[in-house]
């Protein structure tokens, strides 16, 4: 049965976007592909992200929020599940597919693809009723056409894109008479006066010492027929010491994948390093169209490979196209819809409007209105995320900066030449959450601040960044009244290795981590124990005043608390709480308002498997207070000096030709790439092939 509702005569078709089921129907993510509940609200949940908490009355807000509130979840019956493609409808039952992976994002095809219109194609194993629906930016739903199907006789709906200029879905339900039926297949089409060529990827993943969640990735890629057939090479950079190619199990997967599969055995790199390495063996080759770069320690939906890949063929000019990430422990909790930088306060964040970690099994696609506006992005996360290699040739590499920023900077970068980026509803992987971390506080303190600096000299369009110098100032202050001296520490180093110029990226890329982590190794908020009982037990002689624990300051008196806490820092601490901590503070409790009214503090580690005791050092408070206050005189002092000088040296450091150099000394000899010989090939690149001894 063919219904048309949009003429497009001579028109070539293309499958773009096949309806998919769950690989593991009993993991908790079905309501992510199929939906057996009405569309109704439901209250969300927010969350916040990574990192240091620039703003000194941000963290106070987010901990006087409160808890959000839990809505029931929905998991559907996963007992109908059949295989990939196919569904049982119960009988006098109705199913939706418009849900995440299943509705078809039509605002983002019809805003950067050539594509004019799309066809739904749906057959049915037994009779039933599709149903098709639409939606508008604002979340209204809208039905479209109804239609009774028998088996043998697919529905095939044409439908128009021109009205989703802001955003919109469409999506279909299947409906059930007195008898059961069962979806076989269904996928969207769309229609192209001139389809693209064929293209083909490689896929980069960058690994660490996490040998049982690489291998997984890779079995999952082997298993994945269709993404097999459009892919060149899967190339893993193995940078750690516990090698995937020693992990139980990987014969058997590299000889699946046989010259498919690469492994580049390098020193630790990074994020920046090995993502680098994957685009510069992929230029080299010079088969693939596109690179993929994935994270290790993710679970990847295959379909949404492809359905990246078939996007970013569609696409009017070059453009990165990513993926979502939803958490690996709660698999319909989706991390962020899409994410910006802020330019004035040059930092990242979900865009105006998206909700944080929403639970797509308590709030279905359907009635999440926001979810509905196209969300336009200035960067996608290398958890996933696709670049064609026409954009690496054009703007290089990415920054030589171990971890963080990598993936925001290259986003901006790419824009400025002309590529965007697009957050591609449909293609997801699931990671595990940041929630219980805080990679603000340690070794990573040092990345987060140079490297957040380095972008902003790079890409701010304000003078002496906007916002960035007043946020590192009280930064800095946070940290040193919450007697986080260590972090301190690291801040300093990242702003003097900035003040010192772009020289320094490439030349201390493959040692300043060893250095970082050795810098703040001496300092005793760095020290922390698994041992509970490690620590003496805690006794506060004075008692809080008026029975209240501290909150957090005002607008109004910001100011004056600042200048009592700093001069109370100056002054020795109460000796009896060197030798006994005053309070134990759970992670979740540690704020910089609530730190700074104690001599010392037994603080847990935001994943709650250890705890350091946090001891209040006038000394190190003096000197660091005045080394920070003396960088940030220089940096803004010579901001524009500096700012010129990164943009000017930005080609360099980012080619192929200068990466080349940073690969050559990083090389691990095959010889010694793990506890079996690697017959090497490509230089230090080895080939994993079904008839090579590993």
């Amino acid at each position: 049965m063919s219904t048309t509702l949009v003429e497009l005569p001579g028109a070539t078709w293309r499958t773009v976007h096949r309806v998919v089921l769950p690989q593991d129907p009993d993991a908790d993510d079905l309501a992510l592909y199929v939906d057996h509940d009405s569309a109704v609200s439901t209250p969300g949940a927010s969350g916040g992200r990574p990192g240091e908490d620039a703003s000194p009355l941000a963290g106070a807000a987010a901990a006087e929020a409160g808890p959000a509130a839990f809505a029931v979840r929905h998991e559907g019956r996963s007992e109908n599940v059949r295989g990939r493609r196919g569904l049982v409808v119960d009988a006098r039952s109705r199913v939706s597919f418009g849900t995440y992976f299943n509705a078809f994002p039509a605002s983002y095809w019809r805003r950067w693809t050539t594509a004019s219109a799309v066809r739904l194609h749906v057959e049915l194993a037994a009779p039933g009723t599709v149903t098709v629906y639409r939606s508008n930016a604002r979340g209204l739903r809208q039905r479209v056409t109804s239609s009774p199907v028998q088996p043998g006789e697919p529905l095939v709906v044409d439908l128009s894109l021109a009205a989703f200029g802001d955003g919109g879905w469409y999506w279909f339900d299947v409906a059930a008479g007195a008898e059961e039926t069962a979806l076989v297949s269904a996928q969207w089409q769309v229609a192209e006066e001139v389809p693209p060529p064929a293209s083909t990827l490689s896929i980069a993943v960058t690994t660490f010492n996490r040998p049982d969640y690489c291998l997984a990735l890779l079995r999952t890629l082997a298993a994945a027929e269709d993404v097999r057939a459009v892919l060149d090479h899967v190339y893993v950079m193995d940078q750690g010491t516990q090698l995937v190619a020693d992990e139980p199990g990987f014969a058997e997967v590299a000889a699946d994948l046989g010259e498919q599969l690469r492994i580049v055995r390098q020193g630790n790199l990074g994020g920046s390093g090995g993502f680098s390495r994957g685009m510069r063996e992929t230029l080299r080759e010079g088969r693939s169209d596109h690179v993929l770069l994935l994270d290790d320690d993710i679970v990847v939906e295959p379909e949404g490979v492809l359905r990246a890949l078939q996007f970013a063929q569609a696409c009017r000019t070059p453009t990165v196209v990513g993926g979502h990430m939803f958490d690996m422990f709660d698999r319909s909790v989706m991390h962020s819809f899409g994410e910006r930088i802020d330019k004035y306060r040059f930092f990242w964040g979900s865009a105006p409007g998206v909700q944080e970690r929403h639970d797509l099994s308590a709030q279905n696609l359907r009635s999440t209105p926001w979810m509905h506006k196209r969300v336009d992005v200035d960067y996608n996360g290398w958890w996933m995320c696709l670049i064609p290699v026409s954009v690496i040739r054009e703007v290089g590499l990415s920054l030589p900066v171990f971890i963080k920023w990598d993936d925001a900077e290259y986003g901006l970068r790419a824009a400025a030449a002309g590529f965007p980026t697009v957050s591609l509803p449909g293609a997801a992987v699931w990671h595990v959450s940041w929630i219980d971390k805080d990679d603000g506080t340690d070794w990573q303190a040092y990345f987060h601040e140079r490297n957040r600096l380095v972008a902003a000299l790079l890409h701010s369009p304000y003078p002496h960044g906007g916002r960035i110098f007043r946020e590192s100032v009280f930064t800095d202050v946070k940290h040193l009244i919450s007697m986080q001296y260590s972090t301190e520490v690291l801040r300093l180093m990242a702003l003097q290795d900035v003040l010192s110029g772009p020289d320094h990226l490439l030349a201390t890329l493959p040692t300043r981590t060893a250095e970082v982590r050795a810098a703040r190794k001496d300092y005793v908020d760095a020290r922390t124990s698994t041992d509970v009982d490690a620590f003496p037990a805690p006794h506060q002689r004075k008692p809080p005043r008026k029975g209240k624990e501290p909150t957090s300051p005002n607008r109004v008196t910001l100011l004056p608390w600042a200048a009592a806490v700093v001069a109370r820092h100056l002054t020795a601490p109460d000796p009896e709480a060197l030798q006994r901590p005053e309070k134990q503070v759970a992670a979740m409790d540690s704020t910089w308002w609530r730190l700074a009214h104690y001599d010392s503090a037994v603080v847990s580690t935001a994943d709650g498997t250890a705890a350091a005791w946090y001891k209040r050092d006038p000394r190190a408070f003096r000197d660091l207070l005045r080394r920070s206050a003396d960088a940030h005189r220089q940096l803004w002092a010579r901001w524009d000096e500096l700012a010129a000088a990164y943009r000017r040296a930005l080609p360099a450091f980012t080619s192929p030709q200068a990466w080349d150099e940073v690969f050559d000394a990083s090389t691990v000899p095959a010889a010694r790439a793990g506890s079996r010989p690697v017959a090497p090939a490509d230089g230090d690149v080895a080939r994993a092939g079904a008839g090579e001894e590993r």
